[in-house]
């Protein structure tokens, strides 16, 4: 069973990507990066489809990064940073070595508001880390009652990716700050407040609804509305170079400490964190 399922439903012009791995909460690992490149090069090139709707299997929209391979990655990039230290590898070698293995520069866009097309996120259940990021990715989003959003990377020892960038240009900036910050949950009552989700409905409307929203999307003449998407990524990416040069600046000092490699560790040993500050 693939990581990601994704389903066309022609006759509606759109098309169902669900994370499926219920058993990891839907986590960001295993195949699902290379099943979503791969569904997402079939729906961007396919006439037919309009709108992608998100969603998760199970309980959980997604858990974020998967953090048992974060640890194993970790560990992997400082053997490789040993050995450029000591000379056994050069630069070129490492940068490839590092790539390899997830170890590269922070991606700032990404997939899904990349696509020209509009995406819709069905928020099912927990959206942490990575899963809040993945629905951040998204054109629009509507949730179920039982969801919740959170970024809880400082509690982990290491830095949000896509939100660092994105979160205040989709929130107002002290509720991106309070919740870049705290690590605290994020409500649905609280997300339709602040304006964040578009709609929060009951668990068994919430992919009927999404289903709507994409018909109606659908009805609109598709040119008109991959020019609005493409205008509107514009504001969305703007000044994003300039966030990549600070980013990669605190990164190297973030992701390369202790306290980077103690949060993982700590969570998969089911731990709490012993912090450092170094």
């Amino acid at each position: 069973m693939p990581d990601l399922l994704y389903e066309k439903h022609p006759e509606g012009h759109y098309a169902l990507f669900t994370m499926n791995r219920p058993d990891r909460l839907n986590a960001l690992g295993g195949t699902s990066g290379r099943d979503l490149t791969e569904a997402l090069l079939d729906f961007n090139n396919d006439v037919e489809m309009r709108v992608g709707i998100m969603t998760g299997e199970g309980r959980a929209f997604s858990a974020g990064a998967d953090l048992k391979e974060m640890t194993d990655r970790n560990a992997r990039t400082a053997e490789i940073e040993a050995r450029f230290e000591s000379g056994q590898i050069n630069a070129e070698e490492r940068g490839r070595e590092l790539a390899a293995g997830g170890g590269g520069a922070q991606v700032l866009g990404g997939p899904l508001s990349g696509s020209p097309k509009p995406f819709i996120a069905a928020v099912n259940g927990l959206a942490i880390g990575g899963g809040c990021e993945r629905a951040m990715d998204c054109d629009i989003r509507i949730m179920s009652t039982e969801a919740y959003f959170g970024l809880f990377e400082v509690k982990r020892g290491i830095l949000a990716g896509y939100a660092i960038h994105h979160a205040s240009r989709l929130m107002p900036f002290s509720e991106a700050m309070y919740l870049l910050l705290t690590a605290d949950r994020m409500s649905p009552e609280q997300a339709l407040r602040i304006g964040f989700v578009h709609e929060v409905v009951e668990p068994d409307r919430l992919i009927p609804r999404a289903v709507e929203i994409a018909g109606m999307i659908a009805e609109n003449a598709p040119l008109a509305i991959q020019g609005t998407k493409a205008m509107t990524q514009l504001w969305r990416q703007f000044a994003m170079q300039e966030s990549q040069r600070l980013s990669t600046w605190v990164s190297k000092a973030v992701l390369s400490s202790d306290d980077a490699k103690e949060g993982p560790r700590a969570f998969a040993e089911k731990r709490a964190p012993a912090w450092t500050g170094r």
